[in-house]
């Protein structure tokens, strides 16, 4: 029996319902919990974070409304890889997933899985190793011995949510729904609390920290810190478009991906804006940064511990442990659609073209992704990762908007079941920030700019090699 015989197959299963809880799932994480804090250090203003906040979703609104004409044109399985083969050529198409597979969603999956495992550490205290071990450092700023309970405990939940989705779709897929019905209504209900019964008020609202020093708009020094600011918002938005990889497995994807995407950013937006007010509404902001400062204290245990003592911060605790669970699950199930699209091209390994006859998934695939975030987990802390991913990913987000332009010019009379609202203002406004965004983080970041490029840049021999063999 040869091996195409024995190959499963993925099934369009996945309904409109189904990509917007996915949607919804895969963005709605630890950022939202955790960011507020490093936003609030360089803002040194609540007003001034919850313009962060809301400009981030903005901007990441326009790139999904531009990413959301490309995926109802091109939908498969493989997202942004199937899309960029046919904008651009095969090698950028590789460096996309190569990017994704070394740092953007390997890098998005060690950290909301390193933060459930803060949360759970806040509950209970999971073991360090002695100072003279934990202080060691490679190349002069990974830590891989530091906080070492938590990324032990970070890698057990990683290979646990990669067998889960190693047996199938709806398994994943469900479990994200279920954590996310759970989530949402916990959000709600924090907000409602927060006003109720908590004693915050406007003044907190209004009232800058005592570091606030007024900046003009267009002063660098502003602008900086903006951008800085919007690095963490960004954070919390991510994971949007992990959705594409998954369409070859969503019914009527042209109709079913792009209104999927819109209307659950949208309600993430909603949802991020609320919960941030809260925060900022119940705990002074001078509170909040002092409060903080701990490496394996979350903002939002903070806050709610303010609010409700200790039961609030108990309780805010378990809500991120189901948050950033569903989340992980989430973005595990479908980055290795991405890693199959570039095998089935014969451009990554070729186990990972390879689907299991019973469980239907890209099962090699998931046992790829699971040595490459295990590693990610154990070199670096949370904020690096973070950031190293968002300078990576923003690059390709700018390109799959410059996608939209360039389909028009080589594609004007294909099917365009949607058409990117405010073409061509929006896209360009979305691929221009994207632009400041990628020069701004290389001066104020250089370390972690540099260690995305590296990371993607190591892909360029396996190109070589493996473009090599397919056309011999």
């Amino acid at each position: 029996m040869n091996l195409e015989s024995k190959q499963g197959q993925l099934v369009r299963s996945l309904g409109l319902l189904s990509v917007f809880f996915l949607v919804a799932s895969s963005v709605i994480g630890s950022g939202v919990y955790k960011k507020v804090a490093p936003m609030a250090e360089v803002m040194q203003s609540p007003l001034l974070v919850l313009l962060a906040w809301a400009l981030g979703g903005v901007l990441t609104l326009f790139g999904t409304l531009s990413n959301a004409e490309v995926a109802s044109m091109l939908a498969d399985s493989g997202g942004e890889f199937v899309y960029y083969r046919k904008i651009y050529n095969r090698f950028f198409a590789f460096l996309y997933g190569w990017a994704n597979f070394t740092a953007i969603r390997s890098a998005s999956i060690a950290s909301i899985a390193y933060v459930f495992a803060q949360s759970f550490n806040s509950l209970v205290p999971l073991p360090v190793l002695p100072g003279e071990l934990s202080s060691i450092t490679v190349f002069g700023f990974l830590t891989p011995f530091d906080n070492f309970g938590v990324k032990v405990f970070t890698i057990g939940l990683i290979i646990g949510l990669t067998y889960i989705n190693y047996v199938g779709l709806k398994t994943g897929g469900n479990f994200s729904k279920v954590v996310l019905y759970i989530v949402i209504a916990t959000i709600a209900m924090i907000i409602v609390l927060g006003f109720i019964i908590g004693d915050g008020s406007w003044h907190n609202i209004t009232t800058n920290a005592t570091g606030y020093v007024s900046h003009s708009w267009t002063d660098s020094f502003f602008i900086k810190n903006l951008f800085a600011a919007l690095l963490g918002a960004f954070w919390a938005y991510e994971g949007w478009s992990t959705i594409g990889y998954l369409g070859g497995e969503i019914k009527n994807a042209q109709r079913n991906l792009p209104l999927g995407l819109i209307f659950g950013m949208l309600f993430v937006i909603v949802v991020y804006l609320g919960i941030n007010f809260t925060y900022l509404y119940v705990m002074p902001i001078d509170q909040l940064l002092a409060d903080s400062k701990s490496t394996n204290t979350i903002a939002a245990v903070t806050v709610m511990k303010h609010l409700l003592g200790n039961g609030g911060a108990l309780f805010m605790s378990l809500l991120i442990l189901l948050t950033t669970l569903g989340t992980t699950n989430t973005t595990i199930l479908a980055a290795p659609r991405l890693y199959f699209a570039m095998a089935k091209e014969g451009l990554f390994f070729k186990g990972a073209a390879e689907i299991h006859p019973q469980h239907n998934t890209p099962s090699k695939a998931f046992l790829f992704q699971a040595v490459i975030v295990c590693l990610l987990v154990i070199s670096g802390s949370f904020d690096q990762l973070t950031d190293m991913l968002i300078f990576a990913s923003f690059i390709f987000y700018g390109a799959t908007a410059l996608g939209v332009f360039v389909l028009r010019v080589k594609m004007p009379d294909a099917p365009r079941p949607y058409k990117a609202w405010g073409y061509p203002i929006v896209p360009a406004i979305f691929i221009l920030f994207c632009v400041a965004l990628l020069i701004i983080t290389f001066a104020s970041k250089p370390r972690e700019a540099t260690m995305g490029l590296v990371l993607m840049m190591t892909g360029i021999p396996f190109y070589f090699y493996w473009n090599r063999k397919v056309n011999r």
